[in-house]
């Protein structure tokens, strides 16, 4: 018996009857709905190629860099899209329903949807632009997002400078011997990769060095990054070099903490006062440094990390070694490049370069005017044992400086300063000038005035050798004018 049509008021358009059918019939009709309720979308394939886009998304085009929808299709989608997220979704699986995304083309609500076969392998992804402008529809969301990203920015900044290389080989003032060989000695170690290590005295420099060999190394452009294991306590030592795996033990981020060595990673590690380092930790970076990986505390997995190590103390190693406090291994692997730097007393002769520099910083860090020192203030500093270095050195100039009631600072303010800081000074004989050894008697004894001129001559003369016979370094080199030069030479 035929059907009774008559029961159905109206006819209807018969349904696919197959699976495949149905499902291709809702794609086509979410893909259109999602056109029409968004600001645009675009797909990618399975490599993250875009390979359509719709209309709505065609007028951010010019904002992105491209001036028609073929200079965009084709092009892997980080590449044409900044700050995408995409690529995170082909590679989990995994969509991100609600995002944020801010590039050249403005801020933007999005969402990316990962596209599945017959398999349920990730065959695509659809990108959706949901709000264009959320500054209006999301205005307290998008000013916390902003505020968040600004904050951002500037402690990436900030990270940035801190690791960048501050100094060169040229912030090693002086044109002494002994300056002159422990540059060349910085240069050569630059062009290697094995580690380096610096002694010397305290206040001698050896921190600038190590700036200075890393900005000459293939590593410049990456990451500098120093910890004085002097100033750690030894309780942290182990977190701060080697980092912390998340959860390691109460308290600890979540997330975990990457050590100086990662941080490293591309560039210098430099290990400050490694003299102090405990004996617990040596084996451990002995291994470090001999396997080129790392295991974060409370963590069994290794991190690879590629850093050149610059080490530096100011305390005998050898006698740590042989006294039994320093591991002698680990000793070895760091006297490869043993680069001594040597004390101010060594190099009386860069005093006054070295109080031109420190003066002109003092002036830019203070805003007040460049301190002067005629040369027999200079031949006082010269004649000092500086057993804290160029770090005692300025801080006697800065002293100075802030008892005078002018940019020029006498003698007889220096000789001040110096008696009440306990300032040493050298023998007669080590001091770097002209002057009588032996004075068996009164007669030996010349005026003042004539010791002063005798020393004056004889570091201008050292000046002019210096630069080679060019007057206005030479008066540079001394802190004096070349008018006042000229006068002194004669014209």
């Amino acid at each position: 018996m035929p059907p009774n049509d008559s029961a159905h008021p109206a006819t209807k358009a018969p349904l696919p009857s197959d699976t495949a059918s149905i499902l291709e019939l809702a794609a086509r009709s979410l893909l259109s709905t999602l056109s029409t309720v968004s600001q645009g979308m675009f797909l990618v394939d399975r490599a993250g190629r875009i390979v359509w886009i719709d209309e709505g998304y065609q007028r951010f085009l010019p904002l992105l860099g491209f001036a028609s929808v073929n200079q965009f299709v084709g092009h892997l989608v980080e590449d044409v899209v900044p700050n995408t997220l995409m690529r995170s979704v082909l590679e989990t699986g995994k969509p991100v329903l609600i995002d944020l995304l801010t590039n050249d083309a403005g801020t933007f609500v999005v969402s990316r949807i990962p596209l599945r076969g017959d398999d349920g392998a990730v065959i695509g992804a659809l990108g959706i632009v949901l709000f264009d402008h959320p500054e209006t529809t999301l205005q307290p969301l998008i000013s916390k997002f902003a505020h968040l990203q600004r904050d951002l920015d500037d402690a990436r900044r900030e990270l940035a400078s801190q690791r960048r290389s501050k100094y060169t080989l040229a912030s090693f003032v002086g044109s002494s011997p002994a300056a002159v060989e422990v540059k060349r000695q910085a240069r050569r170690a630059a062009q290697s990769s094995s580690p380096v290590l610096l002694l010397g005295e305290t206040g001698t420099g050896k921190e600038l060095l190590a700036h200075a060999i890393h900005a000459s190394s293939g590593r410049a452009k990456g990451p500098f990054v120093s910890v004085n294991i002097a100033a750690v306590p030894d309780t942290l030592l182990e977190a701060e070099f080697f980092g912390v795996a998340a959860g390691a033990y109460t308290g600890a981020d979540r997330k975990g903490r990457d050590g100086k060595f990662k941080l490293s990673d591309g560039g210098t590690l430099f290990l400050d006062e490694i003299g102090d380092m405990p004996q617990g930790l040596q084996a451990k970076l002995l291994r470090a440094l001999q396997e080129g990986e790392i295991e974060p505390l409370g963590s069994n997995k290794l991190v690879p990390f590629d850093a050149r190590v610059i080490a530096a103390t100011s305390r005998d190693l050898g006698a740590l070694v042989r006294a039994g406090q320093f591991r002698e291994d680990l000793y070895y692997r760091l006297h490869v490049l043993p680069i001594r730097v040597p004390p101010l007393r060594e190099r009386a002769s860069d005093i006054a370069a070295l109080v031109e520099v420190l003066g002109e910083d003092m002036a830019h860090r203070a805003g007040s005017p460049h301190i002067e020192l005629g040369p027999d203030g200079l031949a006082l500093l010269a004649a000092q044992t500086w057993r804290g270095n160029i770090r005692e050195l300025r801080n006697v100039l800065e002293q100075a400086a802030m008892r005078a009631d002018s940019p020029h600072i006498s003698a007889e303010q220096i000789q001040e300063v110096l008696d009440e800081a306990g300032v040493q000074r050298l023998p007669v004989s080590s001091v770097p000038v002209a002057m009588p050894v032996e004075r068996t008697h009164t007669a030996a004894v010349r005026p003042l005035a004539e010791q002063v001129a005798q020393l004056e001559r004889q570091a201008i003369a050292d000046a002019m050798v210096a630069t080679r016979g060019n007057k206005v370094a030479a008066a540079r080199l001394l802190g004096i004018s070349r008018a006042t030069l000229y006068e002194r030479l004669g014209g």
